[in-house]
């Protein structure tokens, strides 16, 4: 029996590069929109999200640059108990007429307790027609138990740009998704930037198997049709018999990931790169995979689920 990932499997569009987290001087970042989107342009970006702190956009200041804006969001609220410190949730979702937002619309903070009172805002941006990500859980200083209950999230963030840069955080929260995952909670990961000052940007993406439009990005997003990286490509991944296969942009390491137990390092005995590898995952229920190139950029899969 073979399972591949859904970002290798049925229709292979082209991988379009996008940015699901970053802010402008609509909020407190300090590139303006404009300048924000024509520096992702410049990196080759396909599409990106403008999320700044509760200020809802639709709108392409740069239209010129081909680059598609995934409307969207941040919403965050503080804690006041040892939950942790924040809760911060990525908002994005359709164009205006689908979206129960509008532009400029503008979203209130709070004081909570914890995930229960949190849960309404979830289910506001759910009910709003929008995808959620829950942001940086490492900033945030909430472990797994903190928002493990927390429902609708597509995905949480397991490489965060900004965080990573100023405070060495958010840089790999892969313990943190194999706590829920363990948990036969399903929920896949985005690297991105939560660019705010100009060297935080285009760090972090994700690539989306999808058509250039923003319903086949969303879809593709919400059903997990895309990876995660800072560098390395993923090629494909797939578990055939019991045994997991990857083929990758050349990589220092690899590592097919479970979170009950250890998993070996894929390496070149001889210090070289390697663009391929195997493992046999029997009596695993999940399996994700992590590809960390000669610069120790990584990159991330989401889940192929086993049970």
């Amino acid at each position: 029996m073979l399972i591949r990932q859904q970002a290798f499997s049925g229709t292979q569009h082209r991988f379009l590069k996008g940015g699901l987290h970053c802010h402008t001087t609509r909020s407190d970042g300090q590139l303006s929109p404009e300048e924000t989107i024509r520096l992702h342009a410049q990196n080759g970006y396909d599409f990106l999200a403008l999320t700044d702190h509760r200020f809802y956009n639709f709108k392409n200041y740069a239209p010129e640059t081909g680059v598609l804006i995934v409307p969207g969001m941040e919403i965050d609220v503080n804690l006041t108990t040892r939950a942790g410190m924040c809760f911060h949730t990525v908002a994005i979702g359709p164009e205006e007429g689908k979206n129960g937002y509008s532009q400029d619309e503008r979203v209130s903070n709070a004081r909570l307790a914890g995930a229960a009172e949190y849960q309404p805002f979830i289910d506001s941006l759910r009910a709003h027609n929008n995808l959620a990500i829950y942001c940086h859980p490492d900033w945030s200083r909430t472990p797994a138990r903190s928002f493990e209950d927390l429902q609708g999230c597509f995905a949480m963030e397991i490489w965060n740009s900004g965080c990573a840069i100023e405070d060495d955080m958010d840089t790999d929260n892969g313990l943190i998704w194999d706590e829920l995952l363990v948990q036969n909670k399903r929920i896949n990961c985005v690297a991105v930037d939560d660019g705010h000052r100009p060297y935080h940007h285009c760090k972090g993406w994700v690539m989306v198997n999808a058509e250039k439009k923003l319903d086949s990005i969303l879809e593709a997003l919400e059903q997990g049709r895309y990876y995660s990286s800072c560098g390395p490509e993923i090629y494909d991944f797939y578990v055939e018999d019991g045994v997991a296969y990857c083929r990758c942009s050349p990589c220092a390491r690899l590592r097919f990931i479970y979170g009950l137990r250890p998993t070996p390092l894929k390496r070149d005995s001889e210090g070289g790169l390697i663009t391929q590898a195997s493992m046999s995952v029997k009596g695993y229920s999940y399996v994700r995979l992590m590809c960390e190139d000669a610069q120790g950029r990584r990159a991330w899969s989401n889940p192929i689920y086993l049970d």
